[in-house]
Parts: structure tokens; C-alpha cells; sequence
């Protein structure tokens, strides 16, 4: 599949160019090429062109396309049901969508029967959008310090999505706002906290947001096409 390389290869300029210009280099972000309504030849396709991180929406959709996918890690980047993180909870390297306290306790009691840790991040409503999930920026410090008492959880940064906008410059702000919140959260050098990640930009603003310290973007249209 030609475009699929040449789109992967785009991309990763795209990458590295923003990681210039912030200081940075591109081996310091994680692509994770979302793979949501992407048929299974596709994805493996993607996989073996060297994506190796990728993400779905849906528990459903990632638990039917898991078994047929080697070499991967797998996100769960969209909005978890807690009547789902039985099903989902020890299938993935990374939840990037707590948003919750009951949420978090469900994921907590999971990892701690199954003895082990599960990595987590937690969702931001930056803009507060109706729309959205995600906390409160103001309220991010006080669910993390509570949080932080589940010990089946690592909590690992943060991750917000920004509004869908044709400019992306207008939303800077909003990935800059995290960039802020999660070096308010690393002061407070809470047990079990650990800010390594920002999660924030996808295809039509990944760029700004690597500008703005983002180190996980979240890339599905850029790479596989318009959702049909």
C-alpha cells in the first residue's frame, strides 16, 4: 500500500520539524497511530511499515482486532465505561481516559486482584467542551492526589482533545494550559505519579501541540485516510 508508507513518512517529517522547533528531538514523541473503523490487513500493514503503538476508541472494536495484530502495543484512547474494564484492563499498555474517581477505583480493584499495575492517564477537558469527557483543569490536582491513594494505578501525565478547529493556532492555548497543569502536578511529588506523557494533538493539530511539549500524539486521519 504506497500511500499508506508515503502517508507514514509524511507524518514523521511533520514530527520531526515540530520537535525542532521546540527544542526537542522527535525520538522523544510516540506516535500512536489510531486505528478506529481501519480494517485488519490495513493495520498490519501499518505495523509492519514500523508503527508500533496503536489506538482505538472502542473496547469492542480493539478486543476484535487485538488477536489478529502481532507487534503492537495497544491505547485505549476514548471514553472507558467502567462496565467495560473487566473486558479491556490488562489488554492494553496504556488507558489515556480517566476520568473519573469511580472509574479510577474500578481500574484499581482490577490491577490489584490481578496483581499488577496498570499505566493510566487522566482526561482534561481543557476547553470545556459540552461535548467532551475529561476533568476540569482546576479540579486535576485534587482527583490526582486522591488518585494517587489507589495502588493499582500509575498514573503517567495527562491527556486532553482539543476542539475541532481549521485553524490550529487557535488552539495553542489549550495544549499549552496542559503543558502548564502537568508541571503543577509534577510539584506536588505525589506517591505513584508519574508525569512522563502528554497525550494531546491529533491529525489536524498534532503539529502545534509537539510545539507545546505534547510527547504521545494520537494520529489516525493523516495516516489511513478520511473515515469512510
Amino acid at each position: 500500500m504506497v500511500y499508506l508508507a508515503e502517508n507514514i513518512a509524511r507524518v514523521r517529517e511533520r514530527m520531526a520539524a515540530a520537535a525542532r522547533r521546540s527544542g526537542r528531538s522527535v525520538d522523544e514523541v510516540t506516535l500512536v497511530a489510531v486505528t478506529k473503523t481501519v480494517a485488519v490487513e490495513v493495520i498490519k500493514e501499518a505495523v509492519a511499515l514500523g508503527l508500533e503503538d496503536l489506538g482505538e476508541n472502542r473496547v469492542q472494536e480493539l478486543l476484535a482486532k487485538q488477536p489478529y495484530i502481532e507487534g503492537a502495543r495497544w491505547h485505549l484512547i476514548g471514553h472507558l465505561q467502567r462496565n467495560k474494564v473487566r473486558q479491556v484492563w490488562d489488554k492494553v499498555e496504556l488507558i489515556h481516559s480517566v476520568d473519573s474517581l469511580a472509574l479510577a477505583r474500578e481500574l484499581d480493584k482490577r490491577a490489584v486482584s490481578g496483581g499488577r499495575r496498570i499505566k493510566v492517564l487522566i482526561e482534561v477537558n481543557v476547553a470545556g467542551e459540552a461535548s467532551k469527557f475529561g476533568l476540569a483543569p482546576e479540579a486535576v490536582p485534587s482527583f490526582i492526589k486522591e488518585a494517587s491513594g489507589f495502588t493499582g494505578l500509575n498514573i503517567m501525565g495527562l491527556m486532553t482533545v482539543a476542539p475541532l478547529t481549521e485553524d490550529p493556532e487557535e488552539v495553542r492555548p489549550v495544549f499549552r494550559r496542559l503543558a502548564a497543569l502537568r508541571r503543577e502536578v509534577e510539584a506536588l511529588h505525589l506517591p505513584g505519579v508519574d508525569m512522563r506523557y502528554l497525550s494531546m494533538g491529533m491529525s489536524n493539530d498534532f503539529e502545534v501541540a509537539i510545539e507545546e511539549g505534547s510527547n504521545l500524539v494520537r494520529i489516525g486521519t493523516a495516516i489511513f485516510g478520511a473515515r469512510t
